[in-house]
């Protein structure tokens, strides 16, 4: 792991690079820190040069100056980029971490060879949704929304069947620090990316979990209908974080349009 000064503040990163190989950067969802691509890192072995980081307010980031705006998350990605020397990668983003992607590849299309969009999409939610939620989080703290943030994640099969998988998953979002979750809501309450989504001339996969209770598939096909020649692929019977429920399947399906949109 390295922490880099990038952007003012200091970021959490994990860069594996392998040579001959194009990079590959994912980018997290809200309240989780880089941990959620473990199990597709290694199912994807070594065919691409990997990047993680922890976004900033998030795992051991730092906190820079609350509340956040997408384009200063993008540019945090800009920033490690520039530091490792990563010329154009493709970059695939989870919930707010997609869009921070499509925000960074609006303002920076030459350094982006393809997207990778998982249950995201061009706005997320509602400002009345972001303001109820940052107010719980100010009123009561990050405990008040463990439970209901599992549900919304996780499909009621895998909260049954891996219940003390879930509690972990659920002390990693109590423990982030509020006012780096909050900031974050902010981003996401502020973000629009139809205008952004429309102009991609990437090749492109939008995927989803059936149940996502977050981005639900008919919100994120409506991402993939915005980006010219985009795909959408739903993987059933999983939640909003397919990278922890599902990451053998999300892993194919990385390998498979990474092949065929001859990016590898």
């Amino acid at each position: 792991m390295d922490f880099v000064q990038a952007n003012g503040i200091v970021l959490h990163a994990d860069w594996r690079p392998v040579a001959g190989r194009p990079a590959l950067v994912f980018v997290n969802s809200l309240g989780t820190d880089f941990r959620i691509w473990d199990r597709v890192t290694a199912h994807l072995g070594r065919r691409f040069s990997i990047l993680r980081f922890d976004e900033r307010g998030h795992g051991l980031s730092g906190l820079g100056e609350p509340p956040y705006d997408l384009a200063v998350m993008a540019e945090d990605l800009r920033a490690l980029l520039d530091h490792y020397g990563i010329e154009k990668a493709i970059v695939c983003g989870l919930s707010v971490g997609g869009m921070i992607a499509m925000t960074f590849a609006e303002a920076h299309p030459e350094r982006v060879s393809g997207l990778i969009l998982c249950d995201t999409a061009h706005r997320i939610g509602g400002a009345a949704f972001w303001a109820e939620r940052i107010a719980i989080i100010e009123r009561d703290g990050l405990e008040a929304l463990g439970d209901p943030v599992m549900v919304r994640w996780f499909s009621e099969p895998f909260r049954t069947e891996k219940p003390a998988e879930t509690a972990a998953w659920r002390t990693m979002v109590v423990r982030q620090d509020p006012r780096g979750y909050a900031g974050t809501c902010a981003a996401l309450r502020d973000g629009d990316l139809e205008a952004a989504a429309r102009g991609f001339r990437v090749p492109t996969l939008c995927v989803v979990g059936s149940v996502d209770g977050a981005t639900p598939p008919d919100l994120v096909r409506s991402l993939a209908d915005l980006i010219p020649n985009a795909e959408f692929a739903v993987i059933d019977g999983v939640g909003h974080i397919p990278c922890v429920e599902a990451p053998d399947v999300l892993g194919a399906h990385i390998l498979r349009f990474t092949e065929e949109s001859a990016l590898v």
